[in-house]
């Protein structure tokens, strides 16, 4: 067909391996490559991911092995030769880790500035001056991918502010593109089966009270430290309540269990205040969102924030921080605190826990407002820029 284009997408990231970043980059292609039937697409992955995607029903689409690791000078050299063997008319890098020397014209999905905004040598694992060349590097390179993209996506409207705040980027060249929320029906089938029943799930993690839950990782930015202070303040009250922290254990995590240990929120052996409970799979993650009494997204800072949003999705009431994307992307549907303030978290959190009629509410506003996020609305606008970018 003549007007049939090749586009190239970065999905490196693919699955997984990617966390949150992985999600969009999974359901960006799988949906794109559903709906458009006219262009040819060429995804770049990794060794790691590459058999997680399933090509088979998509003759359209091929896979090429990318075995380059992110922000290495390997992506640098060898990435623009992969790209350039493939006669590309357009490439979607869906993180802001664009090779300076890309040969094709691209776009990009800009989805927070997170280390401009929030700069902190707590949120690395390098020395000082490694971290401070790294950083650097990091602001020349979102920079350059900025400059050299045919159009920028943006994950949210305040994310599309915050790169026109501090680039200077024409708000035109910004399309908004909110992310999606899973479709969770086979987890909630599981859910609906573990209320029915004594969950194994809660016996294997001691979890025997009303608890509170946390879903993510423990980057800075997510605030843990201030909420397992605001917590062991809780307990004062409430001594009858645990705090579930679900995520995969890394540095971060490290550092966060060695707070509570410190606090004596958790106890060797024995069902704690302080529940950590590593990487769970979906069923085990279905069972403690179905018994969770609410949950607590305490972030200083978020491009989109989607972990609260799964959380509506899964039937709980939401106290969220007020900052940044939050207020815009879950709307009236949680109950907001300033992260910052501890009284004020904690005086939310209670507020929440004692009113059962007021959580119910959440929920119901919770399963509205996720009815506005759609993965396969968030593909259609994807191939639109795309095929916008096309026409010149």
């Amino acid at each position: 067909m003549p007007n049939t284009k090749r586009i190239g997408i970065d999905a490196r990231f693919y699955g997984p391996i990617g966390k949150g970043l992985g999600r969009y980059t999974q359901e960006v292609v799988d949906n794109i490559i559903r709906l458009d039937t006219e262009n040819e697409y060429v995804i770049f992955l990794r060794r790691e991911n590459f058999d997680e995607l399933n090509l088979d029903n998509f003759p359209r689409a091929s896979k090429v092995l990318a075995e380059i690791r992110w922000y290495t000078l390997a992506e640098q050299l060898i990435m623009p030769w992969l790209i350039y063997k493939q006669k590309l008319d357009l490439i979607h890098f869906p993180h802001f880790n664009v090779p300076i020397l890309c040969p094709t014209r691209l776009v990009v999905t800009i989805h927070d500035l997170i280390l401009i905004n929030f700069p902190t040598k707590k949120a690395t694992t390098l020395g000082p001056l490694t971290y401070f060349i790294k950083n650097l590097g990091y602001r020349l390179t979102i920079w350059l991918a900025l400059m050299r993209a045919k159009s920028i996506i943006a994950v949210s409207q305040f994310t599309k502010d915050d790169i026109v705040k501090h680039f200077g980027v024409k708000p035109e060249k910004i399309v908004v593109t909110y992310e999606g929320v899973a479709d969770f029906a086979q987890s909630e089938l599981a859910s609906a089966q573990a209320s029915s029943e004594q969950s194994q799930t809660l016996i294997k993690y001691r979890i025997n009270r009303p608890y509170i839950l946390y879903v993510g990782n423990a980057y800075p930015h997510k605030n843990l430290e201030q909420l397992l202070n605001v917590f062991n303040s809780l307990l004062k009250t409430r001594p009858n309540l645990q705090l579930v922290l679900v995520g995969k254990e890394d540095h971060f995590y490290s550092k966060i269990k060695q707070q509570a240990k410190e606090l004596q929120l958790t106890i060797p052996g024995k069902s704690s205040p302080v529940i950590f409970t590593d990487y769970v799979d979906d069923r085990e993650l279905a069972e403690l969102y179905s018994h969770a009494t609410l949950y607590v997204f305490a972030s200083f800072y978020e491009g989109f924030g989607l972990p609260p949003l799964e959380a509506m999705a899964k039937g709980l009431a939401v106290a969220s921080s007020n900052t940044t994307s939050m207020p815009e992307v879950l709307g009236d549907a949680a109950v907001y605190f300033d992260p910052r303030d501890t009284t004020d978290i904690q005086n939310k959190i209670s507020s929440l826990l004692d009113d059962q009629e007021l959580r119910k509410k959440l929920v119901d506003k919770g399963y509205a407002q996720i009815k506005k996020y759609s993965w396969n609305t968030c593909a259609q606008q994807t191939l639109l820029v795309y095929r916008e970018n096309l026409k010149s």
